[in-house]
């Protein structure tokens, strides 16, 4: 599913890479979809939740997301109740901190996401699932070292 069409030649991690991801974000998204949420929220949910007080800046830099892309992110957050955004003295050191909504929310979604997780990581193997990511890590930093 995820090889080469060309004999000898190389697969792209990028495109494997993200094409898992779009398996895998399916699988999440549909045990989540109960709680009213998709994995992309549960996942910025959970940094404010760690960060709460934080800049959004540093939310988004630990997401590896753009600072506007981010704050797309959690406007329609704050607007349903589930986070209350608090404006510093200049853009990047705006806040966000779950609500007591958010963090109702945020116990429903993790019941469906630890399910789906322990299910996938049960069919992978523990021990694969365990050396798979360390293998992601260790592509990540790979991949911040080549860059030009």
């Amino acid at each position: 599913m995820y090889t080469s069409n060309k004999p000898g030649q190389i697969p792209c991690a990028c495109t494997t890479v993200k094409k898992v991801s779009c398996v895998l974000g399916q699988a999440y998204d549909k045990s989540l979809a109960s709680a009213g949420i998709n994995n992309t929220q549960l996942t910025v949910l959970r940094c404010i939740a760690r960060r709460s007080g934080e800049p959004l800046a540093r939310l988004a830099d630990e997401l590896e997301m753009e600072r506007t892309t981010l704050y797309r992110a959690v406007t329609p957050m704050a607007r349903d109740g589930w986070v209350t955004l608090v404006d510093g003295p200049d853009a990047r050191s705006r806040t966000a901190a779950l609500t007591k909504r958010g963090v109702q929310l945020l116990a429903r979604a993790n019941d469906g996401w630890e399910e789906t997780q322990s299910r996938i990581a049960a069919a992978f193997g523990e021990q694969q699932w365990n050396k798979l990511i360390k293998d992601l890590n260790r592509l990540a930093r790979a991949a911040e070292g080549a860059a030009p």
